[in-house]
């Protein structure tokens, strides 16, 4: 996420990079892909839980090839357009839905306000938190040895794939920032808090490789003090972006990485890497995008439901007051797949990741 000092400003590449983002040439270049997070990649988990994180309506989907999904902005999510990156021709699809024959090549367990912390978001009713996403991860698996009947193929198959893992923003926007409805957190400061999230994101991320994950893309977070709602609930000087959060997810962020370096030096044939959002989403000189809502939004920074989004979309960051347009989601993913600084990605970006040995 970002404000209008760090909009995307390459405009003239993104309908190249929009039109690299879907060609899907021969077979996948992993047997499979699946995807842990919050809203910026939930397609569909949310649609039938008791909570108001979801997008099950317009205008959600406008733009998406099947309509409205669950996904959180007008089109493709991150995680879908990284998935046709990596040659999948299906978007994969959402735990809640996934079919036998699907899940042999992934799925996607991302939950709108979910978050690290097990009660990060719970005032806005049901999530997937992320320990509860990996647990989903894990009968998934039985349920996938059991279809082929052999474990130690199943096994096999698991550390070829793909891992993606974009969490962590909800345990700021759903949880420190409310010290009112979250009065624990707040018995921290911003850098007892990221060390308390790193640590609980390191045993997340253990389990995970335990389960047989070796490929993992972990995203760091964006500038939440940029997104609009943020702005509008806590900016005090005409839409700038809030410092003081930024600073506290800057923390998280300088921790992060390290994190990952130290998991790859303990874990024997793990092949973490870290994707950094902030890099990626930095200005850059050019055209300057409209630093407002794509839709009408409700209080809670949603689109208000069967509302007209705005007529030129792709000239938009935000969809809502939290979320990116496709647009913005495409110059992320492929930067995240491709990275044009050696500050996006470390030790690799993803195409780099599906080419390392175990």
């Amino acid at each position: 996420m970002a404000c209008d000092s760090q909009l995307f400003t390459v405009f003239v590449v993104l309908g190249i990079l929009q039109i690299q983002t879907f060609l899907v040439v021969g077979e996948p270049r992993v047997p499979c892909l699946f995807i842990f997070g919050d809203s910026l990649v939930d397609n569909g988990n949310n649609n039938n839980l008791e909570t108001q994180a979801k997008a099950n309506y317009k205008p959600y989907g406008v733009d998406f090839p099947g309509g409205v999904t669950g996904r959180f902005t007008n089109g493709r999510t991150i995680a879908d357009m990284i998935g046709h990156l990596l040659g999948f021709s299906k978007f994969i699809p959402p735990h809640a839905t996934a079919t036998d024959d699907e899940i042999s090549t992934g799925v996607n367990y991302g939950s709108g306000s979910a978050g690290i912390r097990d009660e990060s978001g719970s005032h806005l009713g049901d999530r997937l938190y992320l320990a509860r996403q990996i647990r989903n991860h894990k009968a998934l698996i039985t349920r996938l040895t059991n279809l082929q009947n052999n474990k130690a193929l199943t096994d096999e198959h698991l550390k070829q794939c793909i891992y993606l893992s974009n969490i962590g923003s909800n345990d700021y926007i759903n949880n420190f920032l409310i010290p009112e409805l979250y009065p624990q957190s707040h018995s921290y400061t911003s850098d007892q808090f990221a060390a308390l999230l790193i640590r609980q994101y390191t045993q997340h991320l253990t389990t995970l490789y335990n389960l047989g994950a070796r490929k993992i893309a972990v995203f760091g977070l964006g500038q939440i003090g940029c997104a609009l709602e943020v702005i509008a609930r806590f900016g005090k000087d005409g839409g700038s972006c809030v410092d003081l959060i930024n600073d506290s997810v800057n923390i998280f962020n300088g921790r992060l990485k390290p994190a990952i370096d130290k998991l790859n030096n303990d874990l024997a044939g793990s092949r973490f890497t870290f994707i950094n959002v902030t890099s990626i989403l930095a200005p850059q000189g050019g055209v300057q995008f409209p630093n407002i809502p794509c839709c009408q939004v409700r209080p809670d920074g949603q689109c208000i439901p069967d509302t007209n989004p705005c007529p030129n979309r792709g000239l938009s960051v935000y969809y809502d007051g939290f979320h990116p347009t496709e647009i913005a989601n495409t110059v992320l993913a492929t930067r995240s797949y491709t990275s044009l600084s050696n500050m996006d990605a470390s030790p690799y970006d993803i195409s780099h990741l599906v080419q390392v040995a175990n």
